[in-house]
């Protein structure tokens, strides 16, 4: 289980469901140490997190799902996200339900999605050509970090340019990242079973760059078309690295996708009820 820090709820929860587990045969692995009780529960760090687990259950937001997903999503471990936050788009199960969904799960009953995630490279052009590989199931954006100024970003679609933005920024976003950032930049939203990047620029000085939408196949190359000063890229509001003259960030489809137990609503129920989609 991995719980939201500093959040009392969690702790509570998760005593109850590493007892329950217990008593049905079933061992809890608690990543970092967060004062539960020791009985029927076992604390891990997260990077000696290397033996085989069945589930990774979310006591938090979004956010920490996110956080989780980096742990685990290469080892294929499936996802069950329980709703400690505020949004919950991903974390779908409420806390009153947490014990028959990771029953359901257990059981191979829940329905499981596979979601796209993106693979982000920095190669930089300086220092021996650097490279920093990181993973988003949500996005990866290039903004301009420390002053309200248009930055002048190239972006290429596999090799070839698409066009140079003049913009606070770029979001290159997954169908699960459409309805995060991308959405309050005006991009589109995508279906979680399409196979596509949503390319969206921040405050466009041009009215006429629009959200372009590339298969997942592609491969999108941003780079910094004139020099400037504080811009940053973040990958998933988890990491954030600065960018310079010369670097590059390459963005394409991860191997491994993101394994999600996802609540029985429709895709389009959801949106109803957390985000008051189409409502007037």
């Amino acid at each position: 289980m991995l719980l939201k820090r500093a959040k009392p709820e969690a702790v509570q929860i998760a005593t109850e469901l590493a007892a329950w587990l217990r008593a049905r045969g079933d061992e809890a692995l608690i990543i970092g140490n967060h004062n539960v009780p020791p009985h029927g529960a076992r604390f891990i760090d997260e990077s000696e997190l290397v033996e085989a687990i069945d589930l990774l259950v979310v006591l938090g937001g979004d956010g920490t799902l996110l956080h989780g997903a980096a742990i685990v999503a290469d080892q294929k471990v499936p996802i069950l996200g329980v709703n400690l936050g505020h949004l919950g788009f991903l974390t779908s199960c409420a806390p009153a339900d947490a014990r028959s969904a990771i029953d359901r799960a257990l059981g191979g009953e829940l329905p499981l999605e596979q979601r796209l995630r993106l693979r982000v490279d920095v190669v930089r052009g300086s220092g021996g050509g650097e490279h920093v590989t990181r993973y988003a199931c949500n996005d990866a954006v290039v903004s301009q970090g420390a002053l309200a100024r248009l930055i002048e970003l190239e972006a290429f679609l596999d090799d070839r340019l698409i066009t140079r933005y003049r913009a606070d920024g770029l979001i290159v976003a997954t169908p699960t990242g459409s309805t995060a950032y991308n959405l309050a930049a005006g991009g589109p939203i995508v279906t979680s079973e399409v196979r596509a990047f949503v390319m969206t620029p921040i405050c466009p000085h041009t009215l006429t760059h629009r959200p372009v939408v590339v298969q997942a196949t592609s491969r999108v190359t941003v780079r910094l078309a004139s020099p400037a000063d504080h811009v940053q890229l973040t990958v998933d509001g988890q990491w954030g690295t600065n960018l310079s003259d010369g670097d590059r960030v390459e963005i394409s489809q991860a191997v491994e996708p993101l394994r999600l137990f996802r609540s029985p609503q429709s895709y389009f129920d959801v949106l109803r009820e957390k985000m008051n989609w189409g409502e007037k």
